[in-house]
């Protein structure tokens, strides 16, 4: 292949185009087609409104490797190479005979693709949920959305494709991946049915309304390598003996018995981490970040980001809607920083316990909506909530959960970001705040929230420390985006599940101190969004893999 990079073209050109910029490039004669694969492909907005497609392709040829790197030595470009494609390969299995099944507990990103290499290589494991199918999961929420009536069970976090099923379906990852396994990730999504654009766009999505064809897909494709998927069968205990797992207890009673456990139960599944932590299974806790998600008009986010905001002329371009990334260091030293930002997308109603309000965002796949919304989050470690123990950032969490409710009388709480400004700047300096004057806008404004909301005072939600470092992260956002801190920012809160506050320590092996028992994905304190969670359940399956021969005794647990 000769890999060409840095192709230049102005937004809004031809498929001609770009096929004509690579026969030039590479000085193609001929009239024959160009056999050519986009492999990246970003937006260049330095010069904006001047918008312009940024490509890597890798070219076929077809006149052999020998030719292809004689041809690439003579066009002397640094944006031209001969590459050979390797790809993903699972390792060879050990010689441990493994005499139990392995169980996976979380249907989430990491627990779905440690089950799915781990059934096409023969291992038979059973994929334990707590929740409900896609189907009837959606059903749930939405019913929840509607009437404000919660289900445990059955909720945004909670359920067949973990918390990132109802989200914007980013798969951005922070990995620098050199094993294949973030290709071997995207490949598995895009044969389930998400876009073919996926595998090389520079910021991946899928969006939540493919994302609930995409997850049964992978499921049924579990099931017929030799998988079991049993969803409402949480896990309430683990039974070990002299230092290992010998099996699993489930919450009607029932054990099944097995050496080898897969731990992804996702950030959010608190009852189930302190049943483990009671147990002894070693815990520590780790960092996180917590805030408010912020919403604003898409087109100021278009308009700062492509200079061009009008949905004619952005499709005339080939643009979407715009995303963003900020950072800021607050004079506190903590971290601000947006987290899950969806373009085009609404916020929703993400809790998953009762009394408590969490919030988070979701876009689909065509990010069409008006409003763009974020969190904007300040990190926050164990010296902030004063004590050591493991699930004391949990602890942290709920409290504010449980304010939040309050606050919103169990709905989303909603207040226009100036307003939490001026309350607060009142608050420090000793005067009364205005927290129930109504927003006569506010009410009137359609703001993209999926799940009942209502106005109320936020300048008092977040420690007084953190809403201070949140307002001046959106001051320094305001300078980058202008109108980010501005009359037509929206806050909501609360955005408490970042990431999980709890970590389970893992050795080289990927084992817990607890032989057979492997902590894997986000939950586990191992990961940060769909991509990095899918990534280490392959890595987990992996090192099962290297430990155990397959396949697996065929006699029922």
């Amino acid at each position: 292949m000769i890999r060409i990079s840095q192709l230049k073209l102005p937004c809004g050109h031809t498929e001609a185009d770009l096929e004509g910029k690579i026969r030039k490039t590479i000085r193609h004669k001929g009239r024959e087609p160009v056999h050519y694969r986009i492999r990246r492909h970003s937006i260049d907005a330095r010069k904006k409104p001047q918008l312009y497609d940024i490509y890597t392709v890798d070219v076929d040829t077809k006149t052999g490797a020998k030719a292809e790197r004689k041809l690439a030595a003579s066009l002397r470009s640094r944006n031209i190479s001969y590459v050979e494609e390797t790809g993903y390969q699972f390792p060879k299995a050990g010689e441990e005979i493994m005499h139990t099944r392995p169980v996976v507990i979380g249907a989430g990103p990491a627990g779905l693709f440690c089950a799915l290499m781990l059934a096409e290589h023969g291992y038979r494991p059973i994929l334990l949920e707590r929740g409900r199918c896609v189907e009837q999961r959606t059903k749930d929420i939405e019913h929840y959305w509607e009437s404000g009536k919660l289900d445990p069970a059955s909720n945004v976090q909670f359920g067949e494709g973990g918390a990132g099923t109802f989200s914007d379906g980013k798969l951005n990852t922070q990995i620098n991946d050199k094993t294949g396994r973030s290709e071997k990730v995207l490949t598995v999504f895009t044969e389930a049915g998400a876009p073919g654009d996926i595998v090389y766009e520079s910021k991946p999505h899928i969006g939540t309304d493919r994302l609930k064809v995409v997850i049964p897909a992978i499921r049924r494709r579990i099931q017929a390598a030799g998988g079991e998927v049993r969803f409402e069968a949480q896990v309430t205990d683990l039974e070990m003996q002299d230092g290992s797992v010998r099996a699993v207890i489930l919450a009607d009673g029932s054990r099944i018995r097995t050496d080898t456990v897969v731990l992804a139960p996702g950030h959010s599944a608190r009852d189930t981490m302190t049943a483990l932590y009671q147990r002894g299974i070693p815990m520590e806790a780790k960092a996180f970040a917590i805030g408010l998600r912020v919403s604003h008009p898409q087109s100021l986010i278009d308009k700062s980001q492509y200079g061009v905001w009008e949905r004619e002329e952005m499709q005339e371009l080939g643009l979407t809607a715009a995303p963003y990334k900020l950072t800021a260091r607050a004079a506190s030293g903590r971290g601000v920083y947006s987290f899950c930002m969806c373009p085009g997308g609404y916020i929703v109603d993400a809790s998953s316990e009762p009394s408590r309000i969490a919030v988070n965002g979701m876009s689909e796949h065509a990010r069409g909506s008006e409003r763009a919304n974020s969190a904007i989050v300040v990190t926050i470690g164990p010296e902030e909530y004063g004590t050591e123990h493991p699930l004391s950032g949990m602890d942290f969490q709920r409290a504010l959960e449980e304010k939040a409710y309050r606050i919103g009388q169990g709905a989303i709480p909603v207040q226009r970001y100036v307003k939490l400004k001026e309350n607060y700047e009142k608050r420090k300096s000793g005067e009364v705040a205005n927290s129930n004057a109504s927003d006569p806008y506010l009410t009137s404004h359609d703001l993209c929230i999926r799940g009942q909301w209502t106005q109320a005072d936020l300048s008092d939600l977040l420690p007084a420390s953190m809403t201070a470092d949140f307002i001046e992260g959106m001051e320094e956002f305001d300078r980058k985006i202008p109108g980010f801190a501005g009359e037509e920012a929206f806050a909501a809160g609360l955005e408490s599940r970042t990431s999980s506050p709890v970590r389970i320590p893992r050795g080289e092996d990927l084992q817990s101190q607890i032989r057979g028992l492997y902590p894997c994905g986000e939950g586990a304190g191992y990961a940060g969004g769909i991509m990095s969670a899918a990534m280490d359940g392959i890595r987990v399956a992996e090192a099962i893999r290297k430990r155990y021969a397959a396949p697996v005794d065929k006699n029922p647990c």
